[in-house]
């Protein structure tokens, strides 16, 4: 029963990614916390396992996307090489800011993220293009904040670098693109982190490393490859905005499970 919901669980994250470009992440943490909840997992520690292991699955997920974008040429790499110095120190203490959190305070920050993207995905607000991207030092500031929120909330970051690379005028396709790319750095400096987080624990479920509970990442990684290309094909047969709207209403769902309004 747990593998098939880890499948389960991989599938709709790779099908939402594929049909919306929404990270998986969303989808992947809380259903993992739910999960490890009912598997006896550590209480006090089950939403940094769920952030640790959806930033591993982030990783081969990303690769696949990275070389997709990169043959269409949709990725900008000079935004890349500029934020990648404030991406992986960002993502790596994304792991030592969760260890901060409870991992009850944890879940409300998630939840109240998920529920201003929900709001977002709701209204289809795009920002508007202000400004060129700003030099190496604004790159890297960028970076950092990108890589520590999306870490924190253990996300690919493309619900953050999109919306900000379209506001300094990189076409949406090389943004997406771009965007994509950055959740590789993000996954696997994030992942480090939260694995030598969690090597002291006192509680350790087996076949783990620190935070990253591997069964559920292999059967997560296994389910979501092949779905995201099947979501993408079905983008172009479905109205994109009724679909956005249906993620935005499971995502108000989550969110206020997350923080606690529903039992």
């Amino acid at each position: 029963m747990e593998l098939t919901t880890y499948l389960l669980t991989g599938a709709i994250a790779g099908m939402m990614a594929g049909l919306l470009g929404i990270g998986g992440g969303l989808v992947i943490v809380p259903a993992l916390a739910l999960l490890f909840a009912r598997q006896g997992l550590p209480a006090d520690s089950i939403m940094h396992f769920a952030v640790g292991t959806s930033l591993a699955t982030i990783i081969p997920t990303s690769i696949s996307s990275l070389l997709a974008h990169n043959r269409r040429g949709s990725v900008y790499w000079p935004a890349v090489r500029g934020m990648l110095p404030g991406i992986l120190p960002g993502a790596l203490a994304s792991a030592w800011l969760a260890q901060q959190f409870s991992s009850e305070g944890l879940a409300l920050v998630f939840g109240v993220f998920v529920l201003l993207v929900a709001l977002q995905l709701f209204v289809g607000a795009r920002p508007a293009a202000h400004r060129r991207l700003p030099g190496r030092g604004g790159l890297a500031g960028a970076g950092g904040v990108i890589g520590l929120v999306s870490g924190l909330l253990g996300i690919g970051g493309g619900t953050l670098s999109v919306p900000y690379l379209l506001w300094h005028r990189v076409d949406i396709r090389m943004a997406v693109g771009t965007a994509a790319t950055i959740g590789l750095p993000i996954a696997i400096a994030g992942t480090l982190g939260f694995i030598l987080g969690g090597l002291g624990l006192p509680q350790q479920p087996g076949l783990n490393s620190g935070y990253v509970y591997w069964p559920a990442m292999a059967a997560v990684v296994l389910a979501s490859v092949p779905a995201a290309p099947l979501g993408a094909r079905l983008a172009h047969h479905l109205p994109r905005p009724t679909l956005q709207r249906v993620f935005a209403l499971m995502l108000v769902v989550i969110g206020a499970q997350m923080i606690g309004l529903i039992p």
